[in-house]
């Protein structure tokens, strides 16, 4: 287990017991299955906070019993619970079913356009491919070169380009055009319309359809 795990193993069973006990505190009386010392390095990190001499006094009346330690989460550390349960995972390596997957690698505009385009799932007629969001979300970052990495099945390479196309029209043509050079993909709405309208029900690819090489994309980025 590394050192993040073990952190948030803590913090969730002292959030635990402290729920249990109704007032949010963990006492000496109900042992932790990690040692002492942890809990004391996340109260150096601010993430959970060691009763004091006038906290141990309400508890022990409480208790009707001496409590002589007692710790409880601070907000820090119940957002850093919240966000250590849901937090993006990194990206599987490609194989057995990660097998029909190609890695993709946009440059900061284009995933601050697809970004967009995720985030607007709700409000769009044709929506992002099932899946993209997820993958958006856990992305992960190459510093060295700037770039943002994904594994994107074709439909959502496809629905990527879609995105790009909306930005393109609202704007900028360089993120759809840097996509379709690269990638061969982009979104044709005069081919999506000949495929019919299978795209708007939700259920697949929000691009409809695609055109290789670039085709359908004027201009460069």
């Amino acid at each position: 287990m590394r050192s993040w795990e073990r952190s948030l193993s803590v913090l969730e069973a002292l959030r635990e017991r402290g729920q249990a006990a109704g007032h949010g505190w963990t006492l000496d009386t109900e042992p932790l299955p990690a040692h002492q010392q942890q809990v004391n390095a996340l109260e150096s990190q601010g993430l959970v906070e060691l009763a004091g001499r006038e906290d141990r006094a309400e508890l022990s009346a409480l208790e009707g019993q001496p409590v002589r330690w007692a710790a409880r989460l601070t907000p820090y550390g119940h957002d850093t619970l919240t966000y250590g349960c849901s937090r993006p995972r990194a990206e599987p390596s490609p194989g057995g079913e990660e097998a029909d997957r190609q890695v993709v690698e946009l440059i900061p505009s284009q995933m601050a356009a697809l970004r967009v385009f995720v985030g607007l799932a709700g409000q769009l007629q044709v929506p992002p491919a099932h899946g993209l969001a997820d993958r958006v979300r856990s992305a992960s970052c190459d510093h060295g070169i700037k770039r943002w990495r994904l594994h994107l099945r074709q439909q959502q390479m496809e629905s990527v380009a879609y995105g790009l196309w909306l930005h393109r029209m609202t704007g900028s043509a360089a993120e759809a055009n840097r996509f379709a050079r690269e990638y061969g993909v982009a979104h044709s709405p005069a081919r999506a319309g000949d495929e019919g309208p299978s795209a708007a029900d939700g259920r697949s690819s929000a691009a409809g359809g695609s055109a290789r090489g670039g085709a359908g994309v004027s201009g460069r980025g």
